[in-house]
């Protein structure tokens, strides 16, 4: 079994993967919010496009079919960014997990070597001779 010196290192290790494991999480997070803003913007323009009255000439009908298939294939590529950054930011939270269920384990491991301490100390003390007191022989 490991020394209480090693299992305070240890714990001091997985208490730092756990703090970097919840801020990739939240930055995992934070990435999936705004690409899900991003689409959102680029649905809109999309349908604000399409929605357009189309009563100006050949040459403006051609730019806004042309924006119109650009912002399609703008939002095609929104749509396939979301879906890796909620990817990451699942994967993110389950890293997490794993670190505070690591973090757990250690912080068990330790509360068990010190309650074998304790134990080992109390049977010590149970098998060690009695004190002597020196016989006082108080003034008559």
């Amino acid at each position: 079994m490991a020394s209480a010196k090693q299992l305070a290192r240890i714990e001091r290790v997985r208490a730092v993967q756990l703090s970097l494991a919840r801020a990739a999480q939240i930055d995992a997070h934070a990435a999936a919010a705004s690409e899900t803003a991003l689409a959102g913007r680029v649905a809109a323009l999309a349908d604000a496009i399409a929605t357009a009255p189309d009563t100006g000439a050949a040459f403006s009908l051609s730019a806004a079919a042309h924006y119109r298939e650009r912002l399609h294939l703008s939002a095609a590529t929104a749509r396939d960014r979301v879906a890796s950054a909620e990817r990451r930011a699942t994967a993110a939270t389950a890293a997490a997990q794993g670190a505070e269920r690591d973090l757990k384990a250690v912080e068990k491991l330790q509360a068990k070597a010190d309650a074998a301490a304790a134990l080992a100390a109390i049977r010590a003390l149970e098998g060690a001779p009695a004190p002597q007191r020196p016989l006082r022989h108080d003034p008559c």
